[in-house]
């Protein structure tokens, strides 16, 4: 059985090595753009399981002892293997003790040595190198056979590529916490969590097989300003190590060993990125006011204190959304009361004055919690997340309402609930923040009570019921990642998908319309916090819409304040006006880009 497979892989490693050949060696990959810029830098491989895939070649007089290093890996994985067969044999029957004969058989079989020997003796790759590359290429070709029995013995093998790597010496368990110098990260996936604790000092882009436009991995990304591209679908396995790889977060490109040609080309569009970044840093102290004098409100979407530097350089007139479940998720610890109150009191402080707009955890779904708050559910973007999982934990809820209360002493703070899809679900929220703020009267702490409170509009019952929430809360905000997810049936991170989650189809649209109406109907301030409002051809049609209020990350906002400035009211009326006639979210997109080109060429990337 063991040679079947192999003779298989090795048919179809030959089939793919001749397709990158034919491309002189370069490797092109298309996924889904989540994070803008462009980054070029060594790749840092890391395998489903997270650990590091080194790339090694070595010099003609080490392949002897990368031989014998090899002899002594698989001498001792075999004696480990024939020792949990015997126990398992002795407690748990032969039958249970023969899954680890299977993979004693594999790790001697013949051709798995040949072709260990090969790359080893002809390649000059390390052991660790080779063990990986050929144990991983095995493991894919056992996944893509029709037969279930043999597809299920592809752990078997990952997990026999593990124990031998483990004794090279060459799995690190954190290879993301000791990096000393510049990497682009090539992973299965990365949870918002993970990429939240990403050493911006050295990786400087990130690609994954797996997530969508929407989910927070990429949201998160974007506040940290990396490069980052998403969805590409099975790619490790061919690129198992390279010397050099490029990350397109403009155009959701991958490419792998880049020619000459196509390096060039990257630099330039780099430094391109640059000088326009230092022409639009000129507009940073300038009001967001379009060229007929009407001033729009630019906030910005922070997950993290340090961001709020970003933000006051480059102008934002306030924080329109805090999401504050990353202070939760980037600790191994659960965050205290004192953890939370540190955490908004020093953002509040540093916007010295300007409005600062806290949102209640927003946890569940692909952002999952610890102990009581972590649950796994068939369908958790549908399950118990956001304010259902705090109103469900008060123990966690009431802390954090504590914190907002007594930091808003500080400054301009405004708290905002999540996923409001009831009233009942407001008022329980709303009766919790009051009776908080009872208890902090009583234990004598200075707070203030008088917060102007505000909901998320994200779910489609939320727009059909505003006019009767408007006379509940102070202000509205319209998050369109979970509006458009909601409205399209679109799971955001999924990247299969992805073709279908666009903030900018006319059934958003209009459910986005109604909201600006009876927001303006009623006389409650709205905003757009969503990722829709950080693209410029999309910002324009906001205001075109109604939109007086937008709240953008960090990164965004020199981009946003630059069209805003480029253009008059009117003028995004008629765009409003001419997208509402259109029937597909390509259509909006086309002619949006379009009139951008016209209004602000300078933004549009070539």
């Amino acid at each position: 059985m063991p040679g079947t497979f192999l003779t298989a892989e090795r048919t179809r490693r030959n089939q793919s090595d001749r397709v990158i050949r034919h491309r002189s060696m370069m490797l092109e990959l298309q996924g889904i753009p989540v994070s803008p810029g462009v980054a070029i830098g060594p790749a840092l491989v890391l395998d489903a399981d997270g650990y590091r895939i080194p790339r090694c070649i070595v010099p003609a007089s080490d392949v002897e002892d990368e031989f014998a290093r090899l002899h002594t890996a698989v001498d001792l994985v075999s004696a480990h293997l024939e020792h949990s067969r015997l126990e398992t044999t002795a407690t748990a029957g032969r039958s249970t003790g023969d899954i680890f004969a299977a993979q004693l058989q594999m790790l001697h079989d013949p051709r798995l040595h040949s072709e260990l020997q090969r790359r080893i003796g002809e390649d000059r790759q390390s052991a660790a190198f080779a063990v990986s590359g050929v144990l991983h290429n095995y493991a894919t070709a056992l996944r893509r056979l029709d037969n279930p029995l043999l597809a299920d013995r592809a752990q078997d093998v990952l997990d026999i590529e593990r124990q031998l790597l483990m004794q090279l010496g060459a799995v690190t368990r954190q290879p993301l916490s000791d990096l000393s110098e510049p990497v682009i990260v090539l992973s299965h996936m990365l949870t918002p969590s993970e990429t939240a604790n990403l050493d911006r000092r050295f990786v400087k882009g990130f690609c994954t097989e797996t997530g969508g436009p929407g989910g927070h991995t990429a949201i998160v990304a974007k506040g940290l300003e990396i490069p980052a591209v998403v969805g590409i679908g099975d790619f490790l396995h061919q690129i198992a190590g390279s010397n050099c790889v490029i990350v397109d977060g403009d155009r959701g490109k991958l490419i792998v060993d880049p020619d000459d040609d196509v390096l060039e080309n990257y630099r330039e569009r780099a430094e391109y990125r640059r000088s326009l970044a230092v022409r639009l840093a000129e507009l940073s102290q300038l009001p967001a006011e379009t060229t007929d004098g009407v001033r729009i409100q630019l906030n910005a979407n922070i997950e993290f204190p340090h961001e709020t530097a970003a933000c006051l350089d480059r102008g934002a007139d306030g924080i329109g959304l805090y999401r504050t479940e990353f202070l939760y998720l980037s600790s191994d610890d659960e965050p205290s009361e004192e953890d939370h109150y540190q955490a908004y009191s020093e953002v509040v402080q540093k916007m010295d004055g300007r409005p600062v707009v806290i949102r209640t955890l927003d946890l569940g779904a692909d952002k999952m919690g610890r102990g009581n708050m972590a649950h796994r559910e068939n369908n958790p973007f549908l399950g118990l997340r956001s304010i259902r999982l705090s109103l469900r934990n008060l123990d966690v809820f009431r802390p954090q309402l504590r914190a907002v209360l007594r930091a808003a002493v500080h400054g301009d703070v405004r708290v905002m609930f999540p996923l409001i899809t009831t009233i009942n679900e407001l008022r329980q929220a709303r009766m919790l923040l009051n009776v908080v703020a009872e208890d902090l009267q009583e234990s004598g702490l200075p707070y203030r009570s008088d917060l102007p409170v505000g909901m998320m509009v994200e779910v489609p019952a939320a727009v059909m019921m505003l006019e009767h929430f408007a006379s509940e809360v102070d202000f509205f905000s319209i998050g369109t990642n979970d509006l458009a997810q909601y409205t399209l049936a679109v799971d955001r991170s999924n990247e299969y998908v992805a073709d279908l989650y666009q903030s900018s189809d006319p059934a958003v649209l209009r459910l986005i319309q109604h909201s600006i109406d009876v927001a303006a109907k009623s006389q409650t301030p709205v905003s757009v916090c969503g990722e829709m409002s950080s693209n410029p051809g999309r910002a324009l049609l906001l205001l075109g819409m109604g939109v007086r209020n937008l709240s953008v990350p960090p990164s965004a906002l020199p981009r946003v304040k630059k069209v805003i400035r480029n253009v008059s009211i009117d003028q995004c009326k008629a765009i409003a006006e001419r997208v509402m006639k259109l029937e597909a979210a390509r259509d909006v997109d086309l002619y949006l880009l379009d009139r951008l080109s016209d209004l602000a060429p300078e933004l549009v990337m070539q």
